[in-house]
């Protein structure tokens, strides 16, 4: 599941796809898509039209807070505070191969 560049480039401060993610941008699920708790699995999955992706539980974490009001930096010292370590590039990663998708958009901050 790695993210392919598409060579868009910004527009109008919103969605990038492909683009890097910085500390400063505000990642939200794009409208299209929304995290869920499936019972039959008993685990938060993320619900996209024809697709599920069951997330483990740092996935959901960090999902959960892209509410396009927390910056990246944000949701990483967030997390800190419930986990022992939050390593910043793995959450960046992590979010740059769902903004690939356009399962995420990306605002600046």
């Amino acid at each position: 599941m790695d993210p392919t560049r598409t060579g868009t480039t910004q527009t109008s401060g919103t969605t990038r796809p492909g683009a890097g993610v910085s500390g400063s941008d505000r990642p939200r699920l794009a409208a299209h898509v929304r995290v869920a708790f499936c019972r039959t699995r008993q685990r938060k999955v993320l619900l996209h039209p024809e697709t599920v992706v069951v997330l483990n539980g740092s996935g959901a974490a960090i999902l959960e807070l892209c509410d396009g009001r927390n910056t990246v930096a944000e949701i990483v010292a967030r997390l800190g505070t419930r986990y022992e370590t939050v390593p910043e590039d793995e959450v960046r990663q992590f979010l740059a191969r769902l903004v690939a998708r356009r399962w995420v958009e990306l605002s600046d901050g």
